[in-house]
């Protein structure tokens, strides 16, 4: 079978000269490389030359048992599909965008008398967006004050359409009840288009209007009016201190700074929209030490902002040689406009060195905290007789209230710290799982975690497995790995001391060993830490799930039953309860029920 340097040579002959995109695979059909050319033929050609590639290119190109190429009709379209590849195969030797996250927004709904929320994820709504935040606390904060400072309904349309009399936002002056009449649909969207305009970046003409409106009030001696604007101009002015951050003439930008240092990089965004700026958020993109920084930000803008909302101009602090490129490409994906500068000179010269400044003491800051995390890695390693340094610690602990709303919850810990966007919850599904059986419940959660681990993705297995509890749930969680076949991956329990008492936990490991570590060992705090947040992303899971089932109102399972019927037979009935336990005759009394359907809903709860 032809491999490596043979095999690119053979498949050379056949490659076209046209734009497009190749993949290199190695053994299991696992994807090593994705890279695009606007020349496949010339571009492949680079690989057949051994003496001018670096070891790890050479290393890549022998481990390599097929090739694969797609053409494009242009080499923007080959960017694109690149970054779509990378994102969804995460081959090994590319350049990844390792958090990508999606960004919260603030939405203004589409509704006849709009809500002011947060939003994240796709947009179903016709409504206007603004952002993207970088931080949830400013837009929730955000939100929260403009709700108060325009009068701004904060329930949800199902709430607002049922709603019957004032609730008490409206009497702590924090609503304008336009649920119940208490005003105009007219002047509600004045006051939604005062919010919209504040957001749009005019919110010096929003304060001076409300400042002109409450001198008119004050000199008009309606104190109280006057003092209700009053307040609404200091919510506006916290705003305000969140996003003053000017620079003359940005608009909608976003400022993307990179700085290289030790093999690590960081790509720092910071956010502009309406020439308010909206945070920052910073990136450590995997790569290798051959790749430059120019390199790397034109691999992570490719990714980032192929699948998120972009503003009309991107100020980089290096030059790259894919900017026409990339910029074609951006056209063709959101079929809009996009420039992206690195400036020379003036006011954006300056903005993006200080950008600079603040990514290199981020740098150092991500720099030292890995490099104490890796130490306390290499310690837990030691501690339980690892091979190599554990970069994937997985976490398991289970969640319930006597059997009920029970779920599991998985946390994942490497050297860079907490890997929330890895983190899993269960619902538990099982019907043989007897309510309160946590064996079983830990059996039923690393079941579906192994077998799609090994049958979607086994490069993300972890090198270490640490269950909540004592010697019942190592052996769970043993069997449940022989079970799959997993003979790989150790296995530790770690059991609360005396009455819960921190610091006396009693460590099991797979092996049959059972020990205490010493009260101010650095390593057992790491544990404590790791085994704790466990616990509190289970429980919170499990409070998140009790209260929503807390909210279900027993109407929701009845087949048929939507909005309208669901709200004739509360409006009649007084709750969800009374229906269920009305009879067949008051049943069909109720507006819009007919006599065939309430037939089906007395059937349905008797």
């Amino acid at each position: 079978m032809l491999k490596g340097f043979t095999l690119i040579e053979c498949k050379l002959n056949d490659a076209p000269s046209t734009p497009g995109v190749y993949r290199m695979v190695g053994e299991d059909d696992k994807v090593l490389y994705v890279g695009k050319a606007k020349n496949l033929k010339k571009r492949l050609a680079n690989y057949t030359k051994p003496q001018r590639l670096s070891v790890r290119i050479s290393k890549m190109v022998s481990s390599t048992v097929n090739l694969l190429y797609t053409t494009t009709h242009t080499e923007a379209e080959a960017l694109l599909l690149e970054a779509n590849l990378i994102k969804e195969l995460k081959p090994k030797y590319n350049i990844l965008l390792r958090d990508d996250k999606s960004f919260p927004y603030i939405h203004v709904t589409s509704h006849a008398y709009p809500q002011v929320k947060k939003h994240r994820g796709m947009r179903k709504d016709k409504g206007v967006y603004f952002g993207p935040f970088a931080s949830t606390f400013a837009v929730n904060e955000s939100v929260m004050t403009l709700q108060k400072a325009f009068l701004l309904r904060n329930c949800s349309d199902h709430v607002f359409a049922n709603r019957t009399r004032p609730c008490l936002q409206y009497q702590i002056k924090r609503c304008s009840a336009p649920c119940v009449d208490k005003i105009t649909e007219s002047n509600y969207k004045k006051l939604v288009d005062q919010a919209r305009d504040f957001l749009s970046g005019k919110s010096r003409v929003v304060t001076d209007v409300i400042s002109q409106e409450m001198m008119r009030e004050s000199d008009a001696q309606n104190y109280e009016k006057a003092a209700v604007l009053r307040d609404r101009l200091r919510a506006l002015t916290k705003v305000q201190a969140h996003q003053n951050f000017h620079v003359q003439g940005l608009k909608d930008a976003d400022v993307l700074s990179v700085y290289q240092e030790s093999g690590k990089t960081i790509i720092r965004i910071m956010f502009y929209r309406g020439g308010n700026h909206f945070g920052s958020q910073n990136y450590f993109p995997r790569h290798s030490v051959d790749d430059s920084p120019s390199q790397i930000l034109a691999a992570f803008i490719g990714q980032f902002y192929e699948a998120k909302t972009m503003p009309s101009t991107l100020i980089v602090s290096e030059p790259m040689e894919e900017v026409k490129t990339l910029e074609e490409a951006f056209f063709l994906l959101k079929n809009e406009k996009v420039t992206i500068l690195c400036p020379m000179r003036g006011d954006k010269k300056t903005l993006i060195e200080q950008a600079v400044q603040d990514a290199k003491a981020a740098l150092h800051q991500h720099i030292s905290k890995t490099a104490s995390q890796r130490q306390l890695l290499k310690a837990v390693g030691d501690l339980f007789g690892l091979e190599e340094v554990p970069e994937r610690i997985e976490v398991y602990d289970n969640s319930h209230i006597s059997g009920t709303n029970a779920v599991g919850a998985m946390i994942v810990a490497g050297s860079e710290g907490w890997m929330k966007n890895a983190y899993r919850k269960f619902n538990i599904k099982s019907l043989d799982v007897v309510p309160g059986d946590d064996y079983a419940m830990l059996r039923e959660v690393l079941t579906r975690r192994f077998k799609h681990g090994l049958e979607k993705d086994q490069s993300n297995l972890p090198d270490l497995v640490l269950v909540d509890g004592g010697k019942g749930q190592l052996s769970s969680a043993i069997s449940v790995m022989e079970d799959l076949g997993v003979t790989s991956v150790p296995i530790v329990a770690i059991a609360k001391g005396p009455d819960r008492n921190a610091g006396r936990e009693q460590f099991f490991t797979s092996d049959g060993k059972e020990f205490q570590l010493p009260l101010n060992d650095p390593t057992l705090y790491f544990l404590q830490r790791l085994r704790d947040e466990a616990h509190r992303f289970a429980i919170g899971t499990h409070r998140a799930k009790r209260k929503k089932e807390m909210v279900k109102s027993p109407l929701d399972g009845v087949p048929g039953v939507g909005p309208a019927r669901k709200k004739a037979l509360l409006q009649y009935f007084g709750s969800g309860k009374a229906v269920t336990e009305a009879g067949l005759k008051d049943l069909m009394e109720v507006p819009g029920i007919s006599k065939a359907f309430a037939t089906k809903i007395y059937e349905y709860f008797k």
